[in-house]
């Protein structure tokens, strides 16, 4: 792989309620998602910037994508400092399981918190 492309380009965070997912991801972050509808296989997209070759992602509803607390861990971006977005999670309908920890010299900082549809997600910042 060329070391200048990114090794994600998409993701897709698993739901059982859309709308409540995406409610949970725009009340901790204080962004706004866009509902789109694939056949059988509704979504709401993370706010992205087309063509820039960063990774994009959505929320996605169907009976292929169930929420789980196993499997792949996915890291969304907190910066410049994830505390923000991590003091909203329990009033949006999450829970913390793991606090902003220090994860060492030129690492940043790193948390984990179960999102309003059972999916252990991951938050990392710089600072």
């Amino acid at each position: 792989m060329d070391a200048n492309v990114n090794s994600i380009n998409w993701f897709e965070i698993s739901v059982a309620d859309l709308d409540r997912a995406k409610n949970f991801y725009e009340t901790i972050f204080g962004f706004t998602m866009e509902k789109m509808e694939m056949p059988e296989m509704p979504m709401a997209m993370f706010p992205s910037n087309p063509g820039n070759g960063k990774a994009n992602g959505a929320l996605v509803q169907s009976e292929m994508h169930t929420p789980s607390a196993d499997g792949v861990k996915l890291y969304l971006n907190g910066d410049p400092d994830l505390q923000p977005v991590l003091d909203k999670v329990t009033d949006a309908g999450g829970q913390i399981i793991m606090p902003k920890t220090d994860i060492g010299q030129d690492f940043g900082f790193m948390a984990f918190f179960i999102d309003s549809e059972g999916n252990v997600i991951g938050l990392h910042s710089n600072g």
